[in-house]
């Protein structure tokens, strides 16, 4: 319990901290991986219950503001929480120099692959592949990175 009041703690002030190397490691601290150079912005929301160790972010990735990434989704305690196919626990990886555009939901079991854009606003359902452009909800494929072209 103590564990994950700590992790609440150190989002909280990672949430509220202007300082951007102080700000990944408050979020390394609490429980989320975060590669080499990345950058999370104000306002990220991690909800794993404060388990720690399943939210993993890449080398160089870009995260705007209020971006959503949820590990685990279930009905609290409403009766719904006794059905097993409404409760999610996961994990969410986000590979090398990926951009996550503002308010992106990313729900649980979900991999990104690396150099993917996921444009403002999207929820993003699947997993996602290398180099992929993604736009919508939910969350499909428009484009590649490598040539930077929209598909129609």
């Amino acid at each position: 319990m103590f564990k994950r009041f700590l992790r609440f703690l150190l989002r909280a002030l990672a949430n509220v901290c202007i300082f951007p190397g102080l700000r990944m490691s408050l979020w390394r601290l609490s429980g989320v991986k975060v590669g080499e150079d990345a950058f999370l912005n104000l306002g990220l929301t991690v909800v794993d219950n404060y388990r720690g160790n399943v939210v993993k972010l890449g080398a160089r990735v870009a995260v705007a503001p209020k971006v959503i990434l949820i590990a685990d989704s279930d009905p609290n305690h409403s009766i719904l929480n006794k059905i097993a196919r409404f409760t999610t626990r996961g994990s969410i990886t986000i590979e090398d120099d990926t951009w996550i555009g503002a308010g992106v939901m990313i729900l649980p079991n979900v991999h990104v692959g690396k150099c993917a854009v996921i444009g403002a606003g999207s929820i993003v359902t699947a997993d996602v592949e290398d180099y992929a452009i993604m736009v919508g909800n939910p969350a499909r494929k428009i484009g590649d990175t490598r040539n930077n072209t929209q598909a129609g």
